[in-house]
């Protein structure tokens, strides 16, 4: 579930697409500054709660304050809403793929609705779907997310073991030549030179080893937590890091930039499967198959790339649909939310309350779809308003992180940093790469002009942050023998 959740393959072809083999440094360089100090952080936290169903709620109140902790929180639930609504309209584009080979959602057409409007109905209907099944309880979801995990490690296989090949039958040239260093500090892409460009992008490599604090409020249901929670996190972030780098360079062995991927046919949305069409196309002319028939071989990757990403899509999301709503509504008090939606079924799932979340979601779908070009100006607000949102939460872990080291009363079964100065180094590391990530993402829209962009980037934060409190304030009212929460 960690693998699913946190290793996304599409994040190897974007990364070769916007900087080619000088992805590779940075996406090493974020790894050992914030995702493997960070996910042993999460990797003691989770261990030290394994009988608590909070979460990150959880840890952020006993380490540093109810309040603290449900703004943290309520910040991060938020934008999983909106994750939620973009992957259930992303999803099809890989089945499309699989189906036909190729992306055809732009022409589908349901009951002579716009092609918008048809994949609207069809991210309806994937969210009731999903809902309905993870209701039924965590082995479900377990189940599904252990074939999007399959399938993920089936990707990387395939592009392992094929770039292998047409390395050895090409003699082992490169499609995308190493000349010397600055290939691996210069970006092929025009558009990634400059320095402003290259902060954005490592951004990009920070975020793409986001979703692991997901993971934490699932530890209660870990089998002998103590030991294998923690050596899950730790031998995926190790896995998931090696994998990322890998996979960058081994897409040098097959594609060359300026012939391949220079065409403004080629962008972010359709990227994986122009690059594995190419992996298929090279993996049959390194055997001189026919023209045709090399063809026909990268169709038919692009054909099982877009299977395995729908399963991995699906394995992410049936994980995500349940864990951040457990985290908020089971772990947080029970008075600060009407008592029907903190009630659960008889195998503990929170099925009020998912349906709350399928509401919300397919209300916002419904107004993105059919409300016009106006309605999906909204969504790009809403986008942006989460950009930041997502990544603030590991500021405010790395905040509790050495306050909950500090606390005796908190019983610590597994330690990675042994000493407080460690622990407080690691957590002044995670909060600054992540404060930086988060400064160059607000400033970069700006610097080109778009104050537009930048002003909502800072509005989300702030419009969460008071959303939360607004929460607080009502259950303060409400419950006065709970004081102490604000």
């Amino acid at each position: 579930m960690v693998f699913t959740s946190v290793y996304g393959f599409a994040n190897i072809p974007t990364a070769f697409y916007l900087m080619g083999y000088s992805a590779i440094p940075w996406y090493l360089i974020s790894a050992i500054t914030f995702f493997i100090p960070f996910a042993f952080m999460m990797a003691e936290f989770g261990a030290a709660y394994k009988k608590s169903e909070g979460g990150i709620y959880t840890w952020m109140s006993d380490s540093v304050g109810p309040r603290f902790a449900f703004i943290g929180t309520f910040m991060w639930f938020s934008s999983y809403v909106i994750w939620m609504v973009s992957v259930a309209s992303k999803v099809w584009i890989p089945l499309s793929t699989f189906i036909f080979g190729a992306d055809r959602t732009q022409n589908l057409s349901i009951l002579g609705l716009s092609s918008t409007q048809s994949i609207g109905l069809l991210a309806l209907l994937w969210m009731f779907v999903v809902t309905f099944f993870a209701s039924k309880g965590i082995e479900k979801i377990s189940k599904v997310t252990s074939i999007g995990g399959v399938a993920v490690t089936s990707l990387n296989l395939v592009l392992l073991i094929s770039s292998i090949i047409i390395f050895i039958l090409n003699g082992g040239k490169l499609a995308q030549p190493i000349n010397d260093f600055s290939a691996f500090t210069n970006s092929p892409n025009p558009n990634y030179l400059s320095t402003l460009a290259v902060l954005s992008f490592v951004v990009f490599a920070i975020f793409a080893y986001g979703g692991l604090e997901a993971i934490g409020g699932l530890v209660d249901q870990t089998e002998n937590a103590e030991r294998n929670f923690p050596k899950g996190i730790t031998i995926s972030a190790i896995i998931i890091s090696i994998g990322y780098s890998l996979g960058i360079f081994l897409c040098g062995i097959f594609i060359n930039w300026t012939s391949a991927l220079s065409a403004e046919t080629t962008n972010l949305g359709n990227i994986t499967y122009v690059l594995m069409y190419n992996l298929g196309l090279e993996f049959g002319n390194a055997f001189n198959l026919s023209a045709g028939t090399a063809d026909l071989v990268g169709t038919w990757f692009a054909r099982v790339t877009g299977l395995s990403m729908f399963f991995a899509y699906t394995g992410a999301f049936f994980t995500l649909i349940y864990a951040p709503l457990k985290t908020i509504i089971k772990g947080t008090p029970k008075y600060l939310w009407p008592s029907k939606l903190s009630e659960t079924n008889r195998i503990g799932m929170p099925v009020n309350a998912m349906w709350v979340q399928f509401s919300i979601v397919a209300f916002i779908i419904l107004l993105t779809s059919f409300g016009g070009e106006g309605a999906s100006s909204f969504f790009n607000k809403l986008t942006l308003m989460t950009n930041v949102s997502m990544t603030l939460p590991y500021i405010f872990l790395g905040i509790a992180y050495p306050m909950f080291k500090k606390n005796e009363q908190i019983e610590k079964p597994f330690e990675i940093f042994k000493s407080y100065s460690s622990a407080l180094f690691a957590s002044i590391l995670v909060i600054l790469v992540v404060g930086f990530a988060n400064f160059f993402t607000i400033i970069q829209p700006m610097i080109d002009g778009d104050y537009n962009s930048t002003i909502w980037m800072i509005a989300g934060p702030i419009f969460f942050s008071i959303l939360a409190l607004l929460i607080l304030t009502r259950s303060r009212k409400k419950s006065h023998e709970h004081k102490n929460i604000a």
